[in-house]
């Protein structure tokens, strides 16, 4: 149902994509904080420790990591196309009303979520793409009021690139306000690393 909803939305929001980044995907981003600096493997969250026992294809992919996508017109259309089409087709939900309990992470497929749930149904469709999951990466934060809130993370040679469900701009991550803690490994999808100056794990997690 959602998968339908975004390809249609797609379709619709790469008109909208060209008006709102024009130019913006050429800019040179030579800044040290452009990419985030990531330290050693870290805590899996609990929530991608029990996706990852039901859906175990999803976490158990090694990656060549072969450097960041190029940035590209083309690809910043699909960013934004992406983070629009899926922020309008899926309503927001925490999990204990839709699950009766906390951190469940699960593709949207019945068409509500929340923030992880996002975040995985864009790695889908951007993964359909063509972009590579070493590219693709889920991403824990704090955000400025202290709650956590997680993100995807678009490796690119411009800078990493921030898709939200708060909102439909496509951000460089030290744009964002946010505290970034830790992210999945650009070489395998099972594992996580920290983010330097990252202070404390904001969702559940396992060791």
């Amino acid at each position: 149902m959602v998968s339908s909803l975004v390809a249609r939305g797609l379709r619709y929001c790469a008109a909208i994509a060209v008006g709102l980044t024009a130019g913006v995907w050429a800019a040179d981003a030579t800044s040290a904080s452009a990419s985030m600096a990531t330290g050693s493997i870290t805590s899996q969250p609990i929530g991608h420790y029990d996706f990852c026992k039901a859906n175990p294809a999803e976490c158990s992919i090694k990656l060549a990591n072969t450097g960041p996508a190029s940035m590209t017109e083309t690809l910043w259309r699909q960013l934004a196309g992406v983070t629009a089409a899926v922020n309008a087709a899926v309503k927001p939900m925490n999990d204990i009303d839709i699950y009766g309990k906390d951190e469940v992470w699960a593709f949207p497929d019945s068409g509500v979520g929340d923030c992880e749930d996002y975040v995985l149904e864009k790695r889908r469709q951007l993964n359909r793409l063509g972009m590579s999951l070493a590219d693709l990466l889920i991403t824990v934060v704090r955000k400025p009021d202290g709650e956590g809130h997680a993100v995807l993370t678009v490796r690119t040679n411009k800078g990493d690139y921030i898709l939200d469900n708060l909102t439909d701009k496509v951000r460089l991550w030290d744009e964002t306000g946010y505290r970034f803690l830790k992210r999945q490994a650009a070489n395998n999808t099972g594992r996580w690393v920290s983010i330097r100056d990252g202070q404390q794990i904001l969702v559940g997690s396992v060791q």
